[in-house]
């Protein structure tokens, strides 16, 4: 497969929609627009709220006569029923069609549904190889209080794969060459449990605020990756003393292209070991949703930098690795489980 956009030329061998969750929307997101349409894993697919508040994920297609069922083609949400734009057709939150202009709904008439799961008001739908259901569930958050700033969520679109960019998660060599971090460090071996890998590490860096003073940091980090559509990593910054949450998100769009999100939050900071330029006068409520907005922007700095490198590269199975590359054969041997196997060839 060959897949090219304005960022570049990526060719991979690898099967471009790998079974798990994934990232499509923010309840916040979903309850303004009253009805969103995304292309996700080359389908059409509208999220809207059901009558109860629950997440509704459905295939964009009326099973009536085939309407588009996406805000564009006219449909509207009342009651927390979808209304088709073609004959009026209404779909509660379990898909079926529960009336018609007639009033006789139409039985036979239902809606195809993606399993839906929701962290921290970050909604995702599970993508099933042949179409099976959820083999797993993505883990709630560590209970450590609810006092987190809101979400800062930046997205960028490129030709890439979800394998290739959740590698960074033990990847760590790439961390000082692209990215200029100091002491990097892989503290322990990656650990994989079923669908679940983690890796901890750490690193220090030093950033420029506005262009005027320098911030020192020191970091360490563990990343939960469940999938290739869902990494968490929690940072203890140890030299100002604050705590961060990062989810980056893989979303394959239509096969070629993919959707990277970040999501950051922090928590407050109350006492911090030492000031931080330009908040020191500032009220403690007001620090950290400034901190969080600067370490999401670092982070998308980040991602731009291996933007470059991701949407040109070319998958290579055997790697000519040395050891400092760490642990990238384990991790890859863990992505397998993802995939269509060899005898049962996989739906394009």
């Amino acid at each position: 497969m060959t897949a090219r956009s304005e960022q570049g030329t990526n060719v991979t061998s690898l099967y471009p929609f790998p079974e798990g969750w994934y990232f499509i929307a923010t309840r916040d997101a979903v309850r303004k627009a009253g009805l969103v349409e995304r292309t996700w894993m080359g389908e059409q697919i509208v999220i809207w709220c059901g009558a109860a508040g629950q997440i509704c994920v459905a295939r964009s297609v009326c099973p009536h006569m085939g309407s588009d069922l996406g805000p564009e083609a006219g449909t509207t949400i009342v009651d927390g029923r979808l209304v088709c734009p073609f004959h009026g057709f209404e779909f509660d939150a379990s898909g079926q069609c529960v009336a018609t202009p007639s009033g006789a709904p139409a039985r036979s008439a239902r809606l195809e549904l993606f399993e839906v799961h929701e962290v921290a008001g970050l909604i995702f739908a599970w993508w099933g190889l042949r179409g099976r259901p959820p083999q797993w569930q993505l883990p709630g958050l560590p209970q450590s209080g609810d006092d987190w700033t809101d979400l800062q969520i930046r997205t960028v679109r490129f030709a890439g794969h979800p394998q290739e960019t959740s590698e960074n998660s033990v990847d760590i060599a790439h961390l000082s060459y692209i990215h200029g971090y100091h002491n990097v460090t892989g503290e322990t071996p990656v650990v994989i449990d079923g669908p679940r890998l983690e890796s901890r590490f750490g690193f220090s860096t030093t950033r420029r605020i506005a262009k005027v003073a320098k911030l020192s940091l020191e970091v360490t980090a563990v990343a939960n990756v469940v999938g290739l559509g869902y990494s968490f990593v929690e940072f203890k910054e140890h030299s100002i003393g604050f705590d961060a949450r990062l989810w980056v998100l893989a979303t394959p769009v239509d096969g070629k292209l993919i959707d990277l999100s970040i999501v950051s939050r922090m928590r407050p900071l109350h006492k911090p070991k030492r000031f931080i330029v330009g908040l020191r006068f500032l009220p403690p409520r007001m620090r950290a949703p400034i901190m969080n907005k600067f370490v999401a922007d670092l982070q998308i700095r980040d991602v731009q930098q291996d933007v470059v490198i991701w949407s040109r590269k070319h998958y290579v199975p055997r790697p000519r690795l040395v050891r400092t590359d760490g642990e990238i054969m384990k991790y890859r041997a863990y992505c397998e489980q993802f995939y269509p196997s060899e005898r049962e060839p996989p739906r394009l």
